[in-house]
């Protein structure tokens, strides 16, 4: 097993003050199973991080947004995470959940609590920390802009 640092992708995905999460499956061997995360994944070989972030949305959810800006970069011992931005132009019910359990909009208080019911899985489900943080940052920046 490889102790590298791994390079991904996400994109913080927006519509009327909501954000869009992915209910990871919750399957042991995959990372953060059963938790709410943002849409994105590993950078392939040669792969820069922009074409990354439009590959993983359009696998995941068969979406690619006009026009994604890069938001910051988030490295830790385990990752490096390219985060993008972009408002998400369509009706949720037009998206197709291609990977994962559920998908949802959560407000800016499911995002500080932490938590998010999910209809689907019939229950409620830890945020990935990371991802919380990420948002939160990142609504910080919006609402002192």
């Amino acid at each position: 097993m490889s102790n590298s640092i791994v390079r991904v992708a996400i994109a913080i995905l927006y519509q009327n003050d909501k954000f869009l999460m992915q209910l990871r499956d919750d399957i042991p061997n995959i990372v953060y199973p059963g938790h709410w995360g943002l849409f994105g994944g590993h950078l392939e070989l040669g792969e820069s991080p922009e074409v990354a972030v439009k590959r993983e949305l359009l696998e995941e959810i068969g979406y690619t947004p006009p026009n994604l800006l890069e938001f910051g970069c988030y490295p830790d011992e385990k990752a490096i995470r390219h985060v993008y931005y972009a408002p998400l132009t369509i009706k949720l019910t037009d998206l197709v959940l291609l990977e994962g359990w559920d998908i949802d909009f959560l407000t800016i208080d499911n995002i500080k609590q932490g938590s998010y019911y999910s209809k689907k899985a019939k229950g409620v489900y830890p945020l990935v920390f990371t991802a919380q943080k990420i948002l939160l940052d990142f609504i910080d920046k919006i609402s002192n802009a």
